[in-house]
Protein backbone atom coordinates (compact mmCIF):
# COMPACT_ATOMS: atom_id res chain seq x y z
CA UNK A 1 0.00 0.00 0.00
CA UNK A 2 0.89 3.61 -0.95
CA UNK A 3 1.82 6.09 1.94
CA UNK A 4 -0.43 8.39 2.85
CA UNK A 5 -1.66 10.81 5.34
CA UNK A 6 -5.18 10.59 6.46
CA UNK A 7 -6.58 13.97 8.20
CA UNK A 8 -8.82 13.29 10.59
CA UNK A 9 -11.40 16.78 10.60
CA UNK A 10 -13.30 15.87 13.63
CA UNK A 11 -10.80 13.56 16.15
CA UNK A 12 -12.52 15.00 19.45
CA UNK A 13 -15.62 13.58 18.06
CA UNK A 14 -17.83 10.41 19.55
CA UNK A 15 -17.86 8.99 16.10
CA UNK A 16 -13.96 9.16 16.11
CA UNK A 17 -13.86 7.62 19.62
CA UNK A 18 -16.10 5.36 19.06
CA UNK A 19 -15.53 3.65 15.68
CA UNK A 20 -12.95 4.85 13.42
CA UNK A 21 -9.63 5.27 16.12
CA UNK A 22 -10.16 1.90 17.08
CA UNK A 23 -10.61 0.81 13.70
CA UNK A 24 -7.55 2.28 12.71
CA UNK A 25 -5.58 0.55 15.64
CA UNK A 26 -6.87 -2.60 14.53
CA UNK A 27 -5.76 -2.10 11.40
CA UNK A 28 -2.35 -0.78 12.42
CA UNK A 29 -1.60 -4.24 14.61
CA UNK A 30 -2.46 -6.51 11.68
CA UNK A 31 0.10 -4.83 9.47
CA UNK A 32 -2.11 -3.08 7.25
CA UNK A 33 -1.42 0.38 7.72
CA UNK A 34 2.15 1.93 5.84
CA UNK A 35 5.19 2.35 7.89
CA UNK A 36 5.44 5.92 7.27
CA UNK A 37 1.89 6.53 7.42
CA UNK A 38 0.72 9.85 9.55
CA UNK A 39 -2.49 10.79 11.08
CA UNK A 40 -2.98 14.26 11.59
CA UNK A 41 -5.94 15.16 14.06
CA UNK A 42 -7.96 18.35 13.35
CA UNK A 43 -10.35 19.63 16.13
CA UNK A 44 -11.06 23.76 17.52
CA UNK A 45 -9.69 22.62 21.14
CA UNK A 46 -6.06 23.65 21.97
CA UNK A 47 -4.33 20.59 23.00
CA UNK A 48 -0.76 19.78 23.56
CA UNK A 49 1.03 17.07 21.82
CA UNK A 50 0.88 14.64 25.68
CA UNK A 51 -3.32 15.88 26.03
CA UNK A 52 -4.33 15.19 22.76
CA UNK A 53 -1.89 11.61 23.13
CA UNK A 54 -3.57 10.53 25.98
CA UNK A 55 -7.33 11.27 24.52
CA UNK A 56 -6.33 8.56 21.55
CA UNK A 57 -4.61 6.43 24.20
CA UNK A 58 -8.14 6.50 25.93
CA UNK A 59 -10.06 5.24 22.88
CA UNK A 60 -7.74 1.82 22.43
CA UNK A 61 -8.39 -1.47 24.19
CA UNK A 62 -7.54 -1.70 27.51
CA UNK A 63 -5.81 -5.08 27.06
CA UNK A 64 -2.94 -3.84 24.23
CA UNK A 65 0.09 -3.72 25.13
CA UNK A 66 1.89 -0.52 25.89
CA UNK A 67 4.23 -1.23 23.13
CA UNK A 68 1.73 -1.49 20.34
CA UNK A 69 -0.40 1.43 21.76
CA UNK A 70 3.06 3.79 21.30
CA UNK A 71 3.79 2.86 18.28
CA UNK A 72 -0.31 3.51 17.04
CA UNK A 73 0.33 7.06 18.85
CA UNK A 74 3.65 7.58 17.27
CA UNK A 75 1.37 8.26 14.13
CA UNK A 76 -0.21 11.26 15.17
CA UNK A 77 -0.03 14.70 14.98
CA UNK A 78 -2.57 17.25 16.25
CA UNK A 79 -3.69 20.89 14.66
CA UNK A 80 -6.37 23.10 16.08
CA UNK A 81 -8.09 25.90 15.02
CA UNK A 82 -11.53 27.58 13.35
CA UNK A 83 -13.09 24.62 10.72
CA UNK A 84 -14.65 27.98 8.88
CA UNK A 85 -10.90 28.97 8.27
CA UNK A 86 -11.68 32.46 11.04
CA UNK A 87 -8.36 32.89 11.50
CA UNK A 88 -5.87 34.54 9.55
CA UNK A 89 -2.14 33.96 8.86
CA UNK A 90 0.21 31.12 10.17
CA UNK A 91 -3.13 30.88 12.96
CA UNK A 92 -5.28 29.78 10.51
CA UNK A 93 -5.86 25.83 10.38
CA UNK A 94 -5.85 25.21 6.63
CA UNK A 95 -2.40 27.22 6.56
CA UNK A 96 -1.06 25.19 9.24
CA UNK A 97 -2.03 22.33 7.64
CA UNK A 98 -0.73 22.76 4.25
CA UNK A 99 2.86 23.25 6.22
CA UNK A 100 2.43 20.59 7.99
CA UNK A 101 1.91 18.26 4.80
CA UNK A 102 4.41 20.50 2.69
CA UNK A 103 7.22 19.77 5.47
CA UNK A 104 6.39 15.89 5.57
CA UNK A 105 7.53 14.49 1.95
CA UNK A 106 6.35 12.00 0.09
CA UNK A 107 3.68 10.37 2.36
CA UNK A 108 1.68 13.58 2.08
CA UNK A 109 1.57 13.88 -1.25
CA UNK A 110 -1.15 10.96 -1.30
CA UNK A 111 -4.36 12.50 1.39
CA UNK A 112 -7.63 10.82 2.74
CA UNK A 113 -9.62 13.50 4.61
CA UNK A 114 -12.24 12.05 6.79
CA UNK A 115 -14.81 14.30 8.17
CA UNK A 116 -16.45 13.19 11.63
CA UNK A 117 -17.81 16.80 11.63
CA UNK A 118 -21.69 18.29 11.60
CA UNK A 119 -22.65 18.30 8.18
CA UNK A 120 -23.40 22.06 8.45
CA UNK A 121 -19.90 22.86 8.06
CA UNK A 122 -18.73 21.17 5.01
CA UNK A 123 -19.47 24.26 2.70
CA UNK A 124 -16.56 25.88 4.55
CA UNK A 125 -14.36 22.94 4.64
CA UNK A 126 -14.58 22.52 1.09
CA UNK A 127 -13.94 26.21 0.60
CA UNK A 128 -10.87 26.08 2.58
CA UNK A 129 -9.21 22.87 1.14
CA UNK A 130 -9.58 24.13 -2.03
CA UNK A 131 -8.20 27.93 -1.16
CA UNK A 132 -5.37 26.10 -0.17
CA UNK A 133 -4.83 24.01 -2.53
CA UNK A 134 -5.31 20.95 -0.20
CA UNK A 135 -7.91 18.92 -2.42
CA UNK A 136 -5.75 18.91 -5.87
CA UNK A 137 -4.15 15.76 -6.83
CA UNK A 138 -0.52 17.41 -8.77
CA UNK A 139 2.01 14.68 -7.08
CA UNK A 140 -0.47 12.29 -5.68
CA UNK A 141 -4.35 11.06 -4.70
CA UNK A 142 -6.86 12.71 -2.66
CA UNK A 143 -9.69 11.32 -1.22
CA UNK A 144 -12.50 12.28 1.05
CA UNK A 145 -14.95 10.04 3.17
CA UNK A 146 -17.96 11.45 4.54
CA UNK A 147 -21.28 9.29 5.86
CA UNK A 148 -24.53 10.13 7.26
CA UNK A 149 -26.38 12.11 7.58
CA UNK A 150 -26.47 12.02 3.35
CA UNK A 151 -28.81 14.80 2.72
CA UNK A 152 -32.22 15.19 5.08
CA UNK A 153 -34.87 15.01 1.91
CA UNK A 154 -34.07 14.09 -1.80
CA UNK A 155 -33.86 18.03 -2.72
CA UNK A 156 -30.75 17.93 0.35
CA UNK A 157 -29.63 15.11 -1.14
CA UNK A 158 -28.78 16.62 -4.77
CA UNK A 159 -27.35 19.51 -2.99
CA UNK A 160 -24.92 17.35 -1.20
CA UNK A 161 -24.32 16.37 -4.17
CA UNK A 162 -23.66 19.79 -6.52
CA UNK A 163 -21.65 20.80 -3.39
CA UNK A 164 -19.10 17.71 -3.58
CA UNK A 165 -18.61 17.94 -7.07
CA UNK A 166 -17.82 21.53 -6.81
CA UNK A 167 -14.54 20.49 -5.23
CA UNK A 168 -14.22 16.64 -6.21
CA UNK A 169 -14.65 14.36 -8.88
CA UNK A 170 -16.42 11.40 -8.41
CA UNK A 171 -13.54 9.03 -8.13
CA UNK A 172 -12.31 10.85 -4.91
CA UNK A 173 -15.86 10.78 -2.90
CA UNK A 174 -16.15 7.89 -0.65
CA UNK A 175 -19.72 7.97 0.82
CA UNK A 176 -19.74 5.74 3.53
CA UNK A 177 -22.59 3.69 5.19
CA UNK A 178 -20.87 1.32 7.88
CA UNK A 179 -23.27 -1.55 7.19
CA UNK A 180 -22.29 -2.12 3.86
CA UNK A 181 -19.03 -3.01 5.74
CA UNK A 182 -20.00 -5.32 7.89
CA UNK A 183 -18.84 -8.93 7.47
CA UNK A 184 -22.44 -10.49 7.25
CA UNK A 185 -23.90 -8.37 5.06
CA UNK A 186 -20.55 -8.60 2.64
CA UNK A 187 -21.49 -12.29 3.02
CA UNK A 188 -24.67 -11.99 1.60
CA UNK A 189 -23.33 -12.06 -1.94
CA UNK A 190 -20.74 -15.35 -1.21
CA UNK A 191 -23.59 -16.74 0.14
CA UNK A 192 -26.68 -15.88 -2.65
CA UNK A 193 -23.89 -16.06 -5.44
CA UNK A 194 -21.00 -18.80 -4.82
CA UNK A 195 -23.72 -21.65 -3.96
CA UNK A 196 -25.70 -22.86 -6.48
CA UNK A 197 -28.18 -24.26 -4.03
CA UNK A 198 -29.85 -20.77 -3.15
CA UNK A 199 -29.47 -18.82 -6.16
CA UNK A 200 -32.51 -20.29 -7.58
CA UNK A 201 -34.69 -19.65 -4.81
CA UNK A 202 -34.30 -15.93 -4.62
CA UNK A 203 -37.49 -14.93 -6.10
CA UNK A 204 -41.17 -14.36 -6.16
CA UNK A 205 -41.94 -17.79 -6.90
CA UNK A 206 -40.17 -19.51 -3.87
CA UNK A 207 -40.28 -16.68 -1.10
CA UNK A 208 -43.07 -15.54 0.75
CA UNK A 209 -42.00 -12.32 2.44
CA UNK A 210 -38.44 -10.60 3.63
CA UNK A 211 -38.26 -8.96 6.81
CA UNK A 212 -35.38 -6.56 8.15
CA UNK A 213 -35.01 -5.46 11.47
CA UNK A 214 -32.67 -3.18 13.91
CA UNK A 215 -34.34 -3.11 17.38
CA UNK A 216 -32.60 -1.29 19.83
CA UNK A 217 -32.77 -1.61 23.67
CA UNK A 218 -31.24 1.36 24.24
CA UNK A 219 -32.88 5.21 24.10
CA UNK A 220 -31.17 8.13 22.20
CA UNK A 221 -28.29 7.95 24.37
CA UNK A 222 -27.97 11.57 24.39
CA UNK A 223 -28.53 12.22 21.06
CA UNK A 224 -31.64 14.49 21.74
CA UNK A 225 -30.37 17.81 20.19
CA UNK A 226 -29.43 15.55 16.61
CA UNK A 227 -31.97 12.64 17.05
CA UNK A 228 -34.94 15.22 17.34
CA UNK A 229 -34.34 16.49 14.11
CA UNK A 230 -34.10 13.44 11.97
CA UNK A 231 -36.14 10.84 13.78
CA UNK A 232 -35.64 7.22 13.01
CA UNK A 233 -36.73 6.66 9.46
CA UNK A 234 -33.72 9.04 8.44
CA UNK A 235 -31.38 8.05 11.00
CA UNK A 236 -31.34 4.23 9.99
CA UNK A 237 -34.23 3.49 7.89
CA UNK A 238 -33.24 5.69 4.32
CA UNK A 239 -29.76 4.41 4.70
CA UNK A 240 -28.57 1.12 6.82
CA UNK A 241 -32.05 -0.90 6.38
CA UNK A 242 -32.28 -0.13 2.73
CA UNK A 243 -28.16 -1.06 1.84
CA UNK A 244 -29.38 -4.52 3.45
CA UNK A 245 -32.56 -4.67 1.59
CA UNK A 246 -30.87 -4.01 -1.97
CA UNK A 247 -27.60 -6.37 -0.97
CA UNK A 248 -30.31 -8.93 -0.32
CA UNK A 249 -32.26 -9.20 -3.26
CA UNK A 250 -30.22 -7.50 -6.11
CA UNK A 251 -29.65 -9.40 -9.13
CA UNK A 252 -26.46 -10.76 -10.23
CA UNK A 253 -23.94 -8.70 -10.88
CA UNK A 254 -22.02 -9.30 -14.11
CA UNK A 255 -18.74 -9.17 -12.09
CA UNK A 256 -16.83 -8.17 -8.89
CA UNK A 257 -16.65 -4.31 -9.33
CA UNK A 258 -17.78 -1.26 -8.00
CA UNK A 259 -19.42 -0.79 -10.93
CA UNK A 260 -21.17 -4.10 -11.31
CA UNK A 261 -22.19 -4.45 -7.87
CA UNK A 262 -23.52 -0.64 -7.20
CA UNK A 263 -25.85 -0.58 -10.66
CA UNK A 264 -27.23 -3.87 -8.78
CA UNK A 265 -28.14 -2.13 -5.61
CA UNK A 266 -29.33 1.05 -8.09
CA UNK A 267 -31.79 -1.46 -9.32
CA UNK A 268 -33.20 -2.74 -6.56
CA UNK A 269 -33.59 0.92 -4.76
CA UNK A 270 -34.97 2.28 -7.72
CA UNK A 271 -37.73 -0.41 -7.83
CA UNK A 272 -39.00 -0.14 -4.49
CA UNK A 273 -42.47 1.25 -3.74
CA UNK A 274 -43.27 3.77 -1.36
CA UNK A 275 -46.75 2.50 0.33
CA UNK A 276 -47.43 5.79 2.52
CA UNK A 277 -50.42 3.94 3.68
CA UNK A 278 -48.83 0.73 5.40
CA UNK A 279 -46.59 2.56 7.60
CA UNK A 280 -46.58 2.58 11.37
CA UNK A 281 -44.58 5.20 13.36
CA UNK A 282 -44.08 5.31 17.20
CA UNK A 283 -42.43 7.44 20.32
CA UNK A 284 -41.12 5.29 23.15
CA UNK A 285 -43.35 6.90 26.22
CA UNK A 286 -40.37 9.27 27.99
CA UNK A 287 -38.87 10.14 24.90
CA UNK A 288 -40.32 13.83 25.26
CA UNK A 289 -38.29 13.97 28.67
CA UNK A 290 -34.70 13.33 26.78
CA UNK A 291 -32.36 15.92 27.04
CA UNK A 292 -32.71 18.88 23.85
CA UNK A 293 -36.11 16.28 23.19
CA UNK A 294 -38.92 19.23 22.25
CA UNK A 295 -41.61 18.39 24.76
CA UNK A 296 -44.37 18.14 21.98
CA UNK A 297 -42.01 16.49 19.22
CA UNK A 298 -43.38 14.40 17.17
CA UNK A 299 -40.39 12.66 16.17
CA UNK A 300 -40.72 8.78 15.73
CA UNK A 301 -38.33 6.35 17.57
CA UNK A 302 -39.89 3.47 15.70
CA UNK A 303 -41.30 2.74 12.55
CA UNK A 304 -42.57 -0.21 10.60
CA UNK A 305 -43.09 -0.22 7.12
CA UNK A 306 -44.29 -2.53 3.90
CA UNK A 307 -42.83 -2.00 0.64
CA UNK A 308 -42.31 -4.28 -2.22
CA UNK A 309 -39.77 -4.88 -5.36
CA UNK A 310 -41.42 -3.92 -8.50
CA UNK A 311 -39.08 -5.91 -11.06
CA UNK A 312 -39.87 -9.45 -12.50
CA UNK A 313 -37.98 -11.53 -9.99
CA UNK A 314 -39.68 -10.22 -6.39
CA UNK A 315 -42.85 -8.54 -7.88
CA UNK A 316 -45.65 -9.18 -5.23
CA UNK A 317 -43.31 -10.29 -2.49
CA UNK A 318 -44.45 -8.26 0.46
CA UNK A 319 -41.21 -6.78 2.16
CA UNK A 320 -41.39 -5.51 5.90
CA UNK A 321 -38.47 -3.05 7.50
CA UNK A 322 -38.84 -2.08 11.24
CA UNK A 323 -36.50 -0.15 13.69
CA UNK A 324 -36.75 1.46 16.90
CA UNK A 325 -35.00 2.55 20.34
CA UNK A 326 -36.26 1.70 23.49
CA UNK A 327 -37.16 -2.07 22.79
CA UNK A 328 -37.11 -5.03 23.91
CA UNK A 329 -34.17 -6.73 22.40
CA UNK A 330 -31.46 -5.60 21.02
CA UNK A 331 -30.72 -7.30 17.19
CA UNK A 332 -30.18 -6.94 13.40
CA UNK A 333 -31.09 -9.22 11.33
CA UNK A 334 -32.42 -10.16 7.49
CA UNK A 335 -35.01 -13.15 7.24
CA UNK A 336 -36.13 -14.55 4.75
CA UNK A 337 -39.68 -16.76 4.90
CA UNK A 338 -40.09 -19.17 1.75
CA UNK A 339 -43.63 -20.34 0.75
CA UNK A 340 -44.83 -23.39 2.20
CA UNK A 341 -44.87 -26.31 0.45
CA UNK A 342 -47.62 -26.97 -2.01
CA UNK A 343 -47.50 -30.85 -1.67
CA UNK A 344 -49.32 -32.14 1.57
CA UNK A 345 -47.44 -35.23 1.91
CA UNK A 346 -46.94 -34.41 5.82
CA UNK A 347 -49.94 -31.65 6.37
CA UNK A 348 -51.64 -34.42 8.66
CA UNK A 349 -48.46 -33.65 11.03
CA UNK A 350 -47.80 -30.83 13.59
CA UNK A 351 -45.15 -28.28 12.32
CA UNK A 352 -46.21 -29.58 8.39
CA UNK A 353 -47.15 -25.18 7.98
CA UNK A 354 -43.48 -24.21 9.17
CA UNK A 355 -41.87 -22.35 6.39
CA UNK A 356 -38.46 -22.57 5.89
CA UNK A 357 -36.32 -19.25 7.03
CA UNK A 358 -32.98 -17.92 6.12
CA UNK A 359 -31.55 -15.79 8.55
CA UNK A 360 -28.84 -13.63 7.87
CA UNK A 361 -27.90 -12.07 11.60
CA UNK A 362 -25.75 -9.21 11.50
CA UNK A 363 -25.80 -7.96 15.12
CA UNK A 364 -25.11 -8.31 18.05
CA UNK A 365 -23.44 -11.98 16.83
CA UNK A 366 -22.60 -13.04 13.33
CA UNK A 367 -23.66 -15.27 11.00
CA UNK A 368 -26.08 -17.47 8.81
CA UNK A 369 -29.13 -19.66 10.18
CA UNK A 370 -31.52 -21.54 8.05
CA UNK A 371 -34.41 -23.51 9.58
CA UNK A 372 -35.72 -26.59 8.03
CA UNK A 373 -37.94 -29.70 9.06
CA UNK A 374 -37.26 -33.30 9.89
CA UNK A 375 -38.21 -36.21 11.49
CA UNK A 376 -38.10 -36.09 14.95
CA UNK A 377 -36.24 -39.76 16.35
CA UNK A 378 -38.95 -41.15 17.81
CA UNK A 379 -40.91 -44.59 17.19
CA UNK A 380 -43.66 -42.16 16.12
CA UNK A 381 -43.56 -40.54 12.95
CA UNK A 382 -42.72 -36.90 13.89
CA UNK A 383 -41.18 -33.66 12.68
CA UNK A 384 -38.93 -30.91 14.23
CA UNK A 385 -37.58 -27.90 13.36
CA UNK A 386 -34.35 -27.62 13.04
CA UNK A 387 -31.25 -25.20 12.17
CA UNK A 388 -28.68 -25.86 9.76
CA UNK A 389 -26.33 -22.66 11.58
CA UNK A 390 -22.81 -21.45 10.30
CA UNK A 391 -20.86 -19.09 12.61
CA UNK A 392 -17.53 -17.59 12.86
CA UNK A 393 -15.81 -19.40 15.69
CA UNK A 394 -14.74 -16.55 17.52
CA UNK A 395 -16.38 -13.22 16.78
CA UNK A 396 -13.38 -11.70 17.87
CA UNK A 397 -11.68 -12.50 14.71
CA UNK A 398 -14.28 -10.44 13.04
CA UNK A 399 -13.23 -7.36 11.66
CA UNK A 400 -15.53 -4.12 12.47
CA UNK A 401 -17.26 -2.39 9.42
CA UNK A 402 -14.91 0.51 9.80
CA UNK A 403 -11.98 -1.53 9.69
CA UNK A 404 -13.34 -3.30 6.20
CA UNK A 405 -13.94 0.34 4.66
CA UNK A 406 -11.41 2.58 5.86
CA UNK A 407 -9.01 0.04 4.54
CA UNK A 408 -10.75 0.19 0.87
CA UNK A 409 -10.69 3.47 0.81
CA UNK A 410 -7.21 3.42 1.37
CA UNK A 411 -6.77 1.14 -1.59
CA UNK A 412 -8.94 2.82 -3.54
CA UNK A 413 -11.59 0.90 -3.86
CA UNK A 414 -15.41 1.76 -3.72
CA UNK A 415 -17.32 -1.15 -4.47
CA UNK A 416 -19.29 -1.23 -0.79
CA UNK A 417 -19.27 2.47 -0.39
CA UNK A 418 -22.86 4.21 -1.70
CA UNK A 419 -22.90 6.86 -4.72
CA UNK A 420 -24.79 9.63 -5.89
CA UNK A 421 -27.73 7.33 -7.34
CA UNK A 422 -27.79 5.19 -4.58
CA UNK A 423 -28.34 7.89 -2.33
CA UNK A 424 -31.01 9.67 -4.49
CA UNK A 425 -32.97 6.39 -5.14
CA UNK A 426 -33.29 5.84 -1.47
CA UNK A 427 -34.76 9.32 -0.76
CA UNK A 428 -36.80 9.35 -3.56
CA UNK A 429 -38.53 6.13 -1.68
CA UNK A 430 -38.21 7.91 1.62
CA UNK A 431 -39.86 11.20 0.87
CA UNK A 432 -43.16 10.10 -0.16
CA UNK A 433 -43.81 8.58 3.26
CA UNK A 434 -41.88 11.10 5.51
CA UNK A 435 -44.35 13.57 3.30
CA UNK A 436 -47.81 12.22 4.36
CA UNK A 437 -48.92 12.96 7.97
CA UNK A 438 -48.84 9.97 9.83
CA UNK A 439 -50.30 9.49 13.68
CA UNK A 440 -47.21 8.56 16.57
CA UNK A 441 -48.38 5.91 18.29
CA UNK A 442 -46.77 5.68 21.73
CA UNK A 443 -44.99 2.42 22.82
CA UNK A 444 -43.44 1.09 26.45
CA UNK A 445 -39.74 1.18 26.50
CA UNK A 446 -38.89 -2.82 26.79
CA UNK A 447 -41.85 -3.55 24.46
CA UNK A 448 -41.54 -5.12 20.67
CA UNK A 449 -43.13 -1.56 20.14
CA UNK A 450 -46.49 -0.32 19.54
CA UNK A 451 -49.06 -2.94 18.62
CA UNK A 452 -50.13 -1.57 15.36
CA UNK A 453 -46.72 -2.92 14.22
CA UNK A 454 -47.94 -6.87 14.79
CA UNK A 455 -51.34 -5.61 12.73
CA UNK A 456 -49.45 -4.44 9.92
CA UNK A 457 -48.21 -8.15 9.45
CA UNK A 458 -51.15 -9.61 10.77
CA UNK A 459 -53.16 -7.73 8.31
CA UNK A 460 -51.66 -9.96 5.13
CA UNK A 461 -51.66 -13.47 7.58
CA UNK A 462 -48.12 -13.07 8.31
CA UNK A 463 -46.08 -11.92 11.92
CA UNK A 464 -42.57 -10.80 12.91
CA UNK A 465 -39.84 -12.90 12.95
Amino acid sequence: MESFTLIILGITSNLAHKNLLPALFALDQKGLLPKSMHIVGVARRELSSNEFHDLIAGTLPTNAESQQKEGFLSRFHYISGYFEGMESGEKNLYSKLKKFLDSHGEACDNKLYYLATYPNLYPAIFFALDKFGLNTQNCGWVRLMIEKPLGSNLETAKALDTLLHKYFSEDQIYRMDHYLGKETVQNLLTFRFANSLLSPLMNKDYVDNIQITASEKIGISGRGGYYDLVGALRDVGQNHLLQMLAVATMELPQGFSNESITKERIKVLGSLVPKPDRVVFGQYNGYLYEDKVSPESKTETFFALETEINNDTWKGVPIFLRSGKSLDQTFTQIVIVFKKPSDKLFSHLELSSEPNILTFKIKPEEGIAFSILTKKPDIKFRLQSNLLEFHYPEQSIIPEAYEHLLHDALIGDPTFFTDAAEIEAEWSFIDPILTKKQPIYVYEPGSPGPEEATKLLSSTGREWI
